[in-house]
């Protein structure tokens, strides 16, 4: 059943498109502190093109809808938030649902159980760099941790997994896996622009958060006097390399050491739960999901004997 709505919004994506007919649209999504919708724009003009840009706040009237499965809004009104309206970008911003204070206690107390002293110098060096923007930034532009602060709230999510793993897998070294799954997404605070309107940046688009992480622990190894030919360095090198699993994923080379394996899927476990935990959110017991793109575009069932 069509709902009406009457609200502001954050304009989270814009692009300009053309129907079959050749006249031009806006396609939207708009973002709130709930989550996320799509809309489009007919007939915009190159005024509505440079008054409608990402990051901007609106006032919108219309319609909420389905379409092949998937929610979206049915303009009616729309215009620029005013003076004295809520038109601050970071009201509609979803944050992270840990305090910063309380992630970064919980950093320490991992960089704390780091016991192998390169990888130690090596990751407080580099958190120490970058320690207010990757608390701030998003872990992805769209699909998971998509909010601000939603980086650290991945990589502290993969620490409490990681602790899991480790104790049921005492072989493996925790100075190596805490190290690389620490610092194997901090590229994205070069990659990505930030928790509002998040884009990719021109070093994102041309060199990605991989490659990034890989300088900067060089970097590192140049300000701290630590040799990279050391093994411990080659290996944490190795674990950010690979933590995409697989070479057409992005992964210069594929895991090849029994942590940079486990960082693989510890990545893909908190990533997949967290796009599927919003899908739930949004989802009526006893119906299907809307259909998740990055999970092989399949729709997830929510039981009706669920709780939540």
């Amino acid at each position: 059943m069509d709902e009406t709505v009457n609200l502001f919004l954050l304009i989270k994506s814009a692009e300009e498109k053309t129907t079959r007919n050749g006249k031009p649209y806006l396609a939207f999504t708009f973002q709130d502190t709930s989550g996320e919708m799509s809309a489009n724009f007919w007939d915009a003009s190159e005024e509505d093109v440079e008054r409608y840009r990402p990051g901007t706040v609106v006032k919108l009237t219309g319609k909420r809808e389905e379409y092949k499965g998937s929610p979206q809004l049915r303009i009616n009104q729309i215009r620029p938030a005013q003076d004295g309206e809520p038109s601050n970008p970071e009201l509609y911003v979803e944050r992270a649902p840990i305090k910063k204070e309380k992630m970064i206690e919980q950093f320490n107390k991992a960089i704390f159980d780091i016991t192998n002293a390169n990888m130690n110098r090596i990751v407080r060096f580099i958190m120490n760099k970058y320690q207010k923007d990757f608390f701030q930034s998003p872990a992805a532009k769209t699909n998971h941790h998509a909010f601000l602060g939603g980086l650290a709230f991945h990589t502290i999510s993969m620490l409490d997994i990681a602790r899991s793993i480790s104790d049921q897998y005492p072989f493996l070294d925790k100075s190596l896996l805490f190290s690389g799954l620490i610092l194997h997404d901090v590229g994205k605070v070069i990659e990505l622009s930030g928790p509002t309107a998040t884009e990719y940046t021109l070093e994102g688009k041309l060199i990605g958060h991989i490659v990034i992480i890989h300088e900067e622990i060089s970097k590192a190894c140049q300000q701290l006097k630590i040799e990279e030919a050391n093994e411990d360095v080659v290996l944490l090198k190795h674990m950010v390399l690979s933590h995409h699993g697989e070479l057409e994923y992005g992964s210069p080379v594929r895991p090849q050491v029994p942590e940079a394996e486990a960082l693989h899927y510890i990545d893909q476990i908190d990533a997949r739960m967290n796009m599927l935990q919003a899908a739930m959110r949004k989802t009526e017991k006893g119906s299907f999901s809307e259909r998740l793109w990055a999970m092989e575009n399949r729709s997830f069932y929510k039981p009706n004997f669920t709780e939540k």
